[in-house]
């Protein structure tokens, strides 16, 4: 009997050991990806760029500050209810942070993450509002948001006529749902101070592809412009359409969600010109490609084999990468221990200071703004450029500077829908 009970309890024990998380001194930071469903053309490479990045920094670095940060990944396929299903999955293995990549799922864990005191990164997507920091405690979406990139397209289009939109029309073809609506508040606001007519066109995410209707409307009322807020199949479909209707690429611009190779290249010559907001750079041109390279393409450790390396997409998920190993780097710093807990680490978000010569030592140089927090500021600068697309060469080209966005307007939209959150759901404001 005693042998018995020696070999259950070495087999518990051993059952134990196989069904916990990873290692206690392991940083746990989830990859919610989605591989499949409508949207795993974009959603592969994303997850392939956060992945290899951390990759990067347990081989080269063993970890950051000798943790080394494991990343397990869960499935949503883009879907709401089954993002909510993997937070809850992976909550038990005390992530010190979580990025779902999806403006659906961020909303719906804005109260979760807030209960359960973890930091949720929403980079260029997610609840634009969550910049306020005020109200928005352990949400975080620098370095730029979706009313950041309405008002910056504007911009660049002030640019393209002179400083002077007065009587323009600009259409907005938008993904019928949380995403493709954000825009549209401050794209109404700025047609008030513009004087531009601006004309909302929906797509509905079940028929992304059958876009007919909306190109004839496009076709019919002739706009000076089409800015594009869409996602998935419902990119490439739209720059088809608008090749059929012979309405000219370099009149259209769509946010940094319309802005990848997957958009244009089944166009092919026709999607020449088209342009798009970025906040990142593309490319393997930087001198983090050369570590990759040494520590994770050669060791063939490239996450499903490298198949997307230095496209748009897959960069943005690096970039996600990146400025959450800088939130953690900073924790430990701001902590005085390297085993930082998800509520420090938040603090390392609140106090980010990613500055160009940072960048400029992470192989960077260039790649995309500066970043810098507050207790009041969870956004950053709000700055992106625009991109262009050459058929011909298959890249993308930078053809503008990082522009500001036009706070004047943004702010004041950001302040009065925090505040009524606040107000809504009970929320002392902090930061005083």
């Amino acid at each position: 009997m005693k042998k018995r009970s020696v070999r259950l309890f070495a087999a518990l024990a051993t059952a134990t050991a196989l069904a916990a998380p990873a290692a206690w001194a392991d940083l746990v930071v989830p990859n919610f990806s989605y591989r499949t469903g409508p949207y795993a053309a974009n959603g592969a490479p994303y997850a392939d760029g956060f992945n290899d990045y951390f990759t990067l920094l347990n081989e080269r670095d063993g970890g950051i500050g000798g943790q080394k940060i494991v990343v397990p990944e869960c499935e949503t396929s883009y879907n709401t209810e089954k993002g909510v299903e993997c937070y809850e999955s992976l909550k038990g293995q005390n992530p010190v942070v979580i990025a779902p990549v999806s403006t659906g799922i961020a909303y719906q864990l804005i109260p979760k993450v807030s209960a359960d005191k973890i930091p949720m990164y929403t980079p260029g997507f997610g609840r634009t509002s969550a910049q306020d920091g005020r109200v928005f405690e352990w949400v975080f979406n620098a370095p730029t948001n979706y009313w950041d990139g309405a008002s910056i397209a504007i911009k660049y289009l002030l640019d393209e006529h002179g400083g002077d939109l007065n009587g323009k029309t600009i259409a907005l073809l938008y993904h019928n749902s949380a995403f493709g609506k954000e825009p549209i508040r401050t794209l109404q606001e700025l047609s008030k101070k513009h004087g531009f007519k601006l004309t909302e066109i929906p797509v509905d995410p079940g028929s992304s592809q059958e876009q007919k209707s909306q190109w004839l409307q496009i076709r019919r009322e002739k706009p000076d412009h089409v800015i594009l807020y869409g996602w998935g199949v419902m990119n490439p479909a739209a720059i088809q359409e608008a090749a059929n209707v012979r309405y000219p690429m370099e009149q259209m611009i769509g946010i940094w969600w319309s802005g990848a190779e997957v958009d244009v290249t089944a166009a092919g010559a026709a999607a020449n010109g088209y342009k798009a907001m970025a906040f990142h750079g593309a490319g393997q041109n930087y001198p983090i490609y050369d570590d990759l390279k040494a520590h994770v393409f050669d060791k063939g450790l490239a996450s499903q084999g490298g198949p997307h390396i230095g496209t748009v997409l897959y960069s943005r998920g690096m970039h996600s990468a990146m400025v959450t190993a800088e939130a953690i780097r900073k924790a430990q710093e701001l902590a005085g221990t390297d085993a930082v807990t998800a509520a420090q680490v938040r603090d390392g978000f609140e106090a980010l200071d990613i500055s160009e010569e940072r960048l400029a030592e992470l192989g960077l140089t260039d790649f995309s703004p500066a970043i810098k927090t507050s207790c009041e500021d969870h956004g950053g600068s709000g700055m992106a450029r625009v991109q262009q697309w050459d058929a011909s060469a298959k890249a993308w080209n930078p053809i503008t500077d990082f522009y500001e966005p036009d706070n004047e307007v943004i702010d004041p939209l950001i302040r009065a829908d925090s505040e009524a959150f606040a107000k809504e759901n009970n929320i002392t404001l902090r930061c005083n």
